[in-house]
């Protein structure tokens, strides 16, 4: 009698445990607030303008020799796992380059990996310091042209535009795809 007992307590126990994500949660933070950069498509935009929706930011720059094109190609293998939940999901690519990536030259490579992808851009200041307010580093190097060093992490808000999860630039596609799916059922 006990047995049948504790195996039903165990089956509503599984069901009222949240499921876990890949990625790692940060949902206590209050960093992350919202921020207006310009888009790709010349647009002023705002991060909140996207509530409603589960929102990925990466910050890199379209001159990146290693670690922005794959990050992006898994994004939008993301997006195809996704199906037609993808709809729900926007990803925020904004720029640690602003010398170079214009809006022209982001719109040449952001959409290339996924068509709704938008790459922002903004000045050097404002891009500071949304990339301070989100704790991204990107270090110049003097004798070279391009940041050497960058944060290659991307971030992930729920619909309500609440930061909730990291992942390590080496996510893999199914795991960014899991949590995201969890975000939006969650909202």
């Amino acid at each position: 009698m006990i047995r049948p007992f504790l195996a039903g307590v165990l089956l509503i126990l599984a069901a009222c445990t949240a499921p876990a994500f890949k990625g790692t949660d940060i949902s206590s933070v209050s960093w992350g607030g919202d921020f207006e950069l310009t888009a790709h498509t010349g647009k002023r935009v705002h991060a909140s303008d996207f509530r409603g929706k589960a929102v990925v930011l990466f910050f890199g720059f379209s001159h990146c020799p290693d670690i922005c094109a794959p990050t992006l190609a898994r994004l939008a293998q993301a997006m195809k796992l996704l199906g037609p939940d993808a709809e729900q999901v926007q990803v925020l690519f904004v720029t640690v380059d602003p010398r170079r990536d214009t809006p022209k030259q982001l719109a040449a490579f952001v959409p290339t990996f996924y068509p709704t992808f938008l790459g922002l851009t903004g000045s050097e200041t404002e891009l500071a310091a949304v990339a301070r307010d989100y704790h991204i580093t990107a270090e110049r190097d003097a004798a070279q042209p391009d940041p050497v060093q960058h944060s290659g992490a991307l971030l992930v808000k729920d619909t309500n535009g609440k930061l909730r999860l990291l992942f390590r630039d080496d996510a893999r596609a199914e795991d960014i795809a899991h949590d995201l799916r969890l975000l939006l059922k969650k909202n």
